[in-house]
């Protein structure tokens, strides 16, 4: 993505249309779209150069830069191996949380991904499986993905997380009782981290509410804010539209304004296991 957000620049700084390069250099228009929007390689470091040539870029330490870039793209991410159990969309998700320099999150329903533990994420998909079809293979293959997605805040040099969630999606019951206890200290335990803040939206609140769960990815230049929602057939979907991101990038601030500060956090979730035990 990021090698096609630059060639696309060059292009357009040059003049040209996609077309016009196309036909030069015996690339299918197709071949073309896909890698300026970032959904494909090239094959080899000679289509590169040719590109390059053809938009007249002489300086050395550019084309170095890119054709490393382009080496990079190459490589499979860890994350690969679990495609075969992964929505479309979700696919491209984890590649680019994967090197998002924060994220910011938004979870009306659930404890979001990267705050649970391994028995509450598994417990999670358990429920689902004969609604949803879904066999013990995918479920064990999507809670390995999970806990290994978690290192990106666990990790030596962690990225910043901030998620809001609303106080339901602390309260409903995912497994027993122990699940749940172990979930609450998790988010305590990841909260008290300097690059993780964990805001609650009470159930009382009249503040602003959106619907819809999504995620904030910064990344690096050039490539820049871009966001994920979930569609209600369970397809993840990735935008990095402007309109779209900066719709959503106000929906994130109105509800932080809407939130509790995050301080107030580990004592909501001390009321909440004084709940569960007060059930027992």
């Amino acid at each position: 993505m990021h090698l096609g957000k630059v060639l696309t620049k060059m292009r357009l700084d040059r003049g040209m249309s996609s077309t016009e390069v196309a036909a030069a250099l015996s690339f299918s228009p197709e071949k073309l779209w896909r890698l300026e929007r970032g959904k494909t390689s090239l094959p080899n470091h000679g289509d590169l150069r040719a590109l390059l040539e053809h938009y007249g870029e002489t300086d050395e330490e550019t084309v170095e830069k890119l054709l490393q870039i382009h080496r990079e793209s190459l490589d499979q991410g860890w994350w690969v191996p679990y495609n075969p159990h992964l929505q479309k969309g979700m696919r491209d998700y984890v590649g680019l949380e994967a090197d998002a320099l924060s994220v910011a999150a938004w979870q009306p329903n659930l404890i979001f991904g990267l705050l649970q533990t391994e028995r509450y994420a598994r417990a999670l998909l358990e429920s689902a499986k004969t609604v949803d079809e879904i066999t013990t293979e995918f479920i064990d293959a999507n809670v390995e993905l999970r806990m290994t997605r978690k290192q990106l805040i666990t990790q030596e040099e962690p990225r910043p997380l901030w998620v809001i969630m609303a106080e339901d999606a602390l309260r409903s019951a995912i497994g027993d009782p122990d699940i749940m206890r172990e979930q609450y200290d998790e988010i305590a335990r990841l909260a008290a981290l300097d690059h993780v803040t964990v805001q609650v939206i009470p159930a009382s609140s009249t503040g602003y509410r959106a619907s819809q769960n999504f995620a904030l990815l910064d990344l690096e230049e050039p490539l820049t804010k871009m966001v994920q929602a979930d569609h209600v057939n369970g397809q993840a979907w990735v935008t990095d539209k402007k309109p779209e991101v900066g719709k959503f990038s106000r929906r994130f601030e109105a509800l932080r304004a809407a939130a509790l500060a995050p301080h107030e956090t580990p004592g909501i979730l001390k009321e909440l296991e004084r709940h569960l035990e007060r059930k027992s």
